[in-house]
């Protein structure tokens, strides 16, 4: 299986993992680059699947659809492109002959999903939209801090191996805040100097994996001590995991 980022707008990656001739796409917010690429490879469109509503994630699907026949999945609580199979927490699909795990994941919005997939002889995959950023989360648009953080926690308990697929190249922004967050942090250190070697070269940072994200990512780490107490200098109110994770995506917002 071949995993691949396709860029489209300013800053988005729509996923495609294919195995050199059926593919699937995440959030194709541009049919354009899709079509580019699957030509390109010679490649057949069997699966879209969709994480949440926002027109960046599925302004390409209609046209995708209609091009090539692909089966599109999309969470059951938010406004899709019709028609498509709807999937809700727990929703087991198959695509590629691979099974991919439906995680909601609230937050960033009311519906938002994650497709959590295991390939064989390959580490774990996790598309997660909007909800997980490398170095950072989605804003809350429709969902409360308490939403997100469990969706946050429920992302970093899976295998730490987990390439972790997310839709926006932000981050090397959001290594600013972590580093304004734990200033003191080697590994955040490291890794945004990793992060800007590839940039340089406009290579993404993407995929992530579970185990760099619970290592740099302030928001996976609001538990320990460090971060809480960053958090409480300037938030005397954050005395709780919600307060302490809603003052820290509040701090974020205005960083």
């Amino acid at each position: 299986m071949k995993l691949i980022p396709i860029p489209a707008f300013n800053d988005n990656y729509i996923w495609m993992l294919h195995n050199e001739h059926q593919a699937l796409v995440i959030d194709p917010g541009d049919a354009k680059p899709v079509l580019a690429a699957l030509k390109q490879s010679g490649l057949t469109l069997e699966a879209i699947l969709v994480t949440h509503h926002h027109n960046d994630h599925i302004g390409g699907v209609s046209e995708l659809r209609e091009r090539t026949n692909a089966q599109v999945w999309g969470p059951v609580q938010e406004t899709m492109p019709e028609p498509l199979q709807r999937v809700a927490d727990g929703s087991i699909i198959t695509a590629l002959g691979l099974s991919f795990e439906v995680l909601h994941v609230p937050g960033h919005t009311a519906g938002h999903v994650a497709y959590f997939g295991m390939i064989p002889d390959e580490t774990p995959v996790l598309f997660c939209g909007d909800t997980l950023f490398s170095g950072g989360c989605g804003r809350l648009f429709e969902g409360t801090p308490a939403q997100m953080l469990a969706s946050l926690t429920r992302l970093a308990a899976l295998p730490e191996s987990t390439r972790v697929c997310c839709a926006h190249e932000y981050t090397l922004s959001n290594l600013r805040f972590s580093l304004a967050v734990e200033p003191n942090n080697a590994e955040t250190m490291a890794y945004q100097q990793r992060a800007q070697a590839l940039r340089q070269t406009h290579q993404p940072t993407l995929p992530s994996s579970i185990a760099l994200e619970k290592r740099v990512n302030p928001f996976l780490r609001t538990h320990l001590p460090d971060v809480a107490n960053a958090v409480q200098q300037r938030f005397a109110q954050a005395h709780d995991p919600v307060s302490v994770f809603a003052a820290l995506r509040t701090w974020k917002d205005q960083f």
